[in-house]
């Protein structure tokens, strides 16, 4: 489809491809229906002289006939049937006659004797004059429909192979699609940027008296979900001016040099469309470092990322052509893409606030029935680190459940059953057996019982041990608030609580199982960070020694030095077990020391096998952390417990 099409939501006319097939099949089936014969039975000559000879009230049987050459044609007035035969012969019929027939006038007297009416004609013979005029003239209708459907297809963007050159970016007319700032909850400091980029579409006489000129692309840089696409609908939507969205991976394709085609096409209709905005989602697809992975660059790739290049470098100074670019993955970007003159501007586009979350809530919830004791707040606090795209499956999941349950609203039990389900998983059908459950318990209890008593850690929202998704049980965190940073003594609060379970294991059955398997994933991971990134590492002191950047090329670590000796590499795993090790054994300390609360909250879990932080408090006193004026935080650190495998 090319950019210049239609929006999407129009209807579509018959695609000249359609209609040429439909207008041959109309040919062919008349071709067929003109050269079908006049329905006769042909009979042998001796069942012919036997007609001749029968009559019916007085009338010979056989109407007329008509002779053409060696052929012999009539009518009958009504079926007969051949005698000792299965052959039974109504209306017209043919006859093919014998030489000695041909020979004499005997069949013609009687025919005429008995009152048969006799016609004779020229033989048709076989003209070949008139089947070639009919080939031609049937190839002329075929060549005729042939060109009349290439010119259309030329018409509406090009012809059977010159499509692979068409940009297959779409057109929205925001005029019928509008979606302004007001549709994109939060964000304020982001629409604040590009609010720039909209008033110089709506004015570009203004900028131009004082000589600025107007960053030619601009990147949305943020994590899935968190409303980049949005975002750029909204500029058009606030501008009033076409928006041609297109993925970076829709230029690739198998031929080499159509991903350029198609982006010469693409920028080639924004400019005939200007002012507009081209908005290329995904951009990392096609945009990624050239000559990176083993064995060099790919070449459709790189043709078609130095195509975007030229493409840009080509924008005159007041060029009324914005490009937006999205992505999760900067910095995997080539270098001359990100350079003044391309994307000169970068705008994060981070994960919603609380205000933001609250207002997420608002606009996702529009045409949901909600009832009088939802909370949007309540919602917002215990949702940190979602973003809109997670917030609006929520309040789906929520407005599916209250459906399910023959609800005319949608309830705030509803949002927490969907919350549960988003941020822990659906629950599982399995049924744990009696050891198997209280292991389980003590392992959550574990975990619920370091975080309620460790000040740095975040406060225990819910303790279940009903399987959800791959986990067999499930402890709930929830920040009290935002957070952009973490401490060193946060850190090691935190390796402290992923180790509580396993702690909890060896302490009351004086056995590990399995089900730690995602607990020291994570603490490893948490503490070879503090270690190598953070440099929380007393004996390794300020130095970044982190390798793995998570690079996608292949290949590319293999030329890549390593930038620290192996001495220092066997310090660091040194560093990593001592971290591990030390939260380890303050996990077994902490939770020796109140074995009995311990003993109280696994009994709980096996008895009511879901525990909220009030249950909890009633069971085993108020949280180490300090809340006041703080009634129902946050959550979305939700810690897994694998099954063992």
């Amino acid at each position: 489809m090319s950019p210049s099409g239609s929006s999407p939501q129009a209807p579509s006319s018959p695609r000249p491809a359609t209609i040429f097939l439909l207008v041959l099949l109309l040919v062919v089936v008349g071709f067929y229906m003109s050269s079908w014969g006049r329905g006769e039975t042909e009979i042998s000559y001796d069942f012919f002289r036997h007609l001749v000879t029968q009559s019916s009230g007085g009338k010979p049987v056989v109407e007329w006939v008509r002779f053409e050459g060696q052929e012999l044609y009539g009518e009958l007035r009504q079926p007969m049937r051949w005698p000792g035969e299965d052959i039974t012969v109504q209306g017209r019929f043919k006859v093919v006659l014998p030489p000695t027939a041909l020979a004499s006038t005997e069949l013609e007297r009687e025919l005429l004797r008995r009152g048969i009416k006799v016609e004779a004609v020229a033989p048709e013979g076989s003209s070949w004059g008139g089947t070639l005029l009919a080939i031609f003239l049937g190839g002329l209708v075929l060549l005729v429909l042939g060109m009349l459907f290439l010119r259309a297809q030329n018409q509406l963007g090009g012809g059977f192979l010159s499509n692979f050159g068409k940009s297959p970016a779409k057109r929205y007319d925001p005029k019928k699609q509008r979606v302004t700032f007001q549709d994109v909850a939060g964000l304020e400091n982001v629409k604040q940027d590009l609010e720039e980029v909209v008033q110089f579409l709506k004015n570009p006489q203004k900028f131009r008296s004082m000589g600025a000129r107007i960053p030619k692309g601009t990147l949305l840089v943020g994590p899935p979900g968190t409303g980049k696409t949005l975002l750029a609908r909204a500029v058009a939507g606030e501008a009033g001016v076409p928006f041609f969205s297109i993925n970076g991976s829709e230029f690739i394709q198998m031929f080499v040099g159509v991903g350029a085609s198609r982006v010469r096409d693409l920028f080639q209709t924004a400019k005939d469309n200007a002012p507009c905005i081209l908005f290329i989602d995904e951009i990392d697809a096609v945009g990624r470092v050239r000559g990176a992975g083993l064995g060099g660059g790919h070449d459709e790739r790189e043709q078609t990322l130095n195509q975007i290049l030229s493409e840009m470098d080509g924008f005159t100074p007041y060029e009324e052509v914005i490009v937006l670019a999205a992505t999760n993955r900067p910095d995997i970007l080539d270098p001359a893409l990100l350079r003044p003159g391309r994307f000169d501007r970068h705008i994060t586009v981070d994960r919603p606030s609380l205000k933001a979350r609250k207002e997420l809530f608002h606009v996702h919830s529009r045409e949901v029935p909600l009832a009088e004791d939802v909370d949007f707040d309540r919602l917002a606090r215990r949702t940190v680190g979602l973003t809109g795209a997670d917030i609006r499956n929520i309040v789906n999941e929520a407005a599916l459940w209250a459906t399910r349950q023959e609800k005319r609203l949608v309830h705030m039990e509803d949002f927490e059953y969907a919350m549960d389900k988003v941020l822990m998983g659906p629950k599982r059908d399995e049924v744990l057996g009696r050891r198997e459950k209280q292991m389980t318990a003590y392992h959550e209890a574990g975990h619920a019982l370091l975080a309620w008593l460790l000040p740095e850690a975040d406060r225990v929202h819910k303790v279940t041990i009903i399987p959800r998704g791959r986990a067999l049980g499930v402890t709930q965190l929830l920040p009290e608030e935002d957070r952009l940073s973490i401490s060193q003594t946060a850190a090691e609060a935190r390796l402290t609580f992923m180790l509580g379970g396993r702690a909890a294991e060896a302490l009351v059955f004086d056995e590990l199982t399995a089900g730690s398997e995602n607990d020291l994933q994570q603490a490893t991971v948490l503490a070879r960070r503090m270690v190598t990134a953070w440099g929380m590492s007393p004996r390794l002191g300020p130095v970044n020694y982190q390798t793995s950047q998570e690079h996608p090329f292949l290949g590319k670590e293999i030329h890549q030095q390593r930038e620290f000796s192996d001495q220092t590499a066997r310090l660091i795993d040194e560093e990593v077990a001592r971290l591990l090790n030390q939260a380890d054994q303050r996990a077994r300390k902490l939770l020796d020391q109140h074995r009995d609360k311990l003993d109280r909250l696994a009994q709980a879990l096996v008895e009511h096998e879901l525990l909220d932080s009030q249950e909890i408090a009633e069971l085993i006193g108020p949280p180490a952390q300090e809340t006041p004026a703080q009634t129902e935080p946050s959550p979305t650190v939700a810690r897994k417990k694998n099954p063992p495998h």
